[in-house]
């Protein structure tokens, strides 16, 4: 069985990505493989963009990743109350090519930002959009205050509540067939 994870951002040092890192190391009956949404730069998407070149392998090479995945596990950085534009992009140039484009998975979306609302907009968007694509939603959690509930050296979530939310969200995805 196999996860694909990620950050839904292009910050090298996004806390989201360190969050679906951590996310990602309590899974133990599954595979996962950490996706960077570097390794999936595209020209910004357009109708005039897509007739000029097609659907650019890049994002045929992310959906055949979802594709190959038994599930799903994302954590959202929150731009402006939104998606970042490098997921945004991603995801309207893989919609184009196959608009069912979670394919029926089930999905942990996860979210986390300095603040005390913890990314909830965005995730409240992921989570409420996610079914019209075909994902299945089996949890979401947003992790409020990221740096102070998360220990960046250590690579842990210290506060032991939150932890144990996270450990719930996360376990959906550790029995999937």
């Amino acid at each position: 069985m196999k996860i694909i994870a990620f950050a839904a951002t292009n910050h090298s040092k996004s806390i989201n990505r360190q969050l679906v890192e951590y996310s990602a190391s309590l899974l133990k009956n599954v595979q996962v493989e950490i996706l960077d949404l570097n390794d999936y730069e595209l020209p910004l998407y357009g109708q005039d963009k897509e007739e000029e070149i097609g659907h650019p392998q890049l994002a045929k090479d992310f959906l055949a990743k979802i594709a190959g995945s038994c599930g799903i596990l994302i954590a959202f950085a929150e731009h402006n109350g939104s998606y970042t534009v490098a997921y945004k992009n991603i995801f309207d140039w893989c919609s184009r090519i196959e608009p069912k484009v979670f394919q029926n998975k089930p999905m942990v979306l996860l979210s986390t930002s300095p603040g005390s609302m913890g990314g909830t907009s965005v995730l409240a968007t992921a989570v409420q959009s996610a079914p019209y694509f075909s994902g299945v939603v089996k949890a979401s959690l947003a992790i409020p205050s990221f740096y102070d509930n998360f220990d960046s050296e250590k690579k842990i979530l210290k506060h032991a509540e939150l932890n144990e939310q996270l450990q719930d969200a996360v376990s959906h995805l550790d029995h999937l067939k």
